[in-house]
């Protein structure tokens, strides 16, 4: 899969394939990227990326002409769609599910906003799909981006070495994950719970459900369906 980034800021968002599981996938062949300088389709010799609004008010807003002007060169360039994905506070909320529905998909282009957001006409016109990372602000779209690139790249096939990981993480079966422990087994009067040494499979298994479904209920309970809060308070006693 490749990923295409657009952004005044290139070299930073490059840095999220050179470490880790997305540097491995780089280094197999299966993930690429190319990250764009927005300023390299800009007109004026200032290479200006954004102007005041209009109507007045604070801040500065991401002109259209230039983010016309690339994702058009880049579709084109690329010869297939491209899916522009807009990272935005005004998105849909970004899931494990829209994660594993992108990493299924084609190549996508990913559109770094900047200041107040980019020019409505961009929204209208170019952008396929806007995605909120969450309810709060940053200075720009590359830290977003980022996150989203890592949490898509994991889920392709052979990125991540151990494919039962990916299966097994928080928000793959609708809870989130379970306890986990490693060496040394006692460490200043804190134990490792007796199951987990058992080597009974189908005990641990059990155990990592019911720790799932308590740490959800305690932490996330609006992810459970109503039967699985029942069956959390039957096991708490409540």
């Amino acid at each position: 899969m490749k990923f295409h980034v657009l952004s005044i800021f290139p070299d930073f968002v490059s840095t999220v394939f050179q470490y880790g599981v997305l540097r491995r996938g780089v280094d197999a062949g299966l993930l690429k990227h190319a990250v764009h300088d927005l300023r390299d389709y800009t007109q004026d010799r200032h290479r200006s990326t954004d102007d005041m609004p209009f109507g007045g008010g604070p801040g500065m807003v991401m002109r259209c002409e230039p983010i016309f002007s690339a994702v058009e060169s880049i579709r084109a360039e690329a010869g297939k769609p491209l899916p522009l994905i807009y990272t935005s506070p005004a998105g849909e909320p970004f899931s494990q599910a829209i994660a594993e529905e992108l990493a299924a998909g084609p190549d996508l282009l990913l559109l770094c906003g900047r200041y107040e957001g980019v020019d409505q006409r961009v929204l209208d016109s170019l952008v396929d799909r806007e995605i909120s990372m969450g309810d709060y602000v940053l200075s720009g779209g590359e830290l977003p981006v980022m996150c989203l690139i890592d949490a898509v790249a994991r889920l392709i096939p052979g990125v991540v070495g151990d494919s039962q990981s990916v299966r097994e993480e928080s928000f793959s079966s609708g809870l989130l994950d379970w306890p986990h422990y490693t060496r040394p087994e006692n460490f200043r009067e804190l134990s490792v719970p007796e199951v987990l040494l058992s080597g009974h499979h189908a005990n641990i298994e059990g155990w990592r459900r019911e720790k799932a479904l308590l740490m959800t209920y305690r932490r996330r309970p609006e992810l459970l369906t109503e039967a699985q809060r029942e069956q959390a308070k039957q096991i708490l006693g409540l």
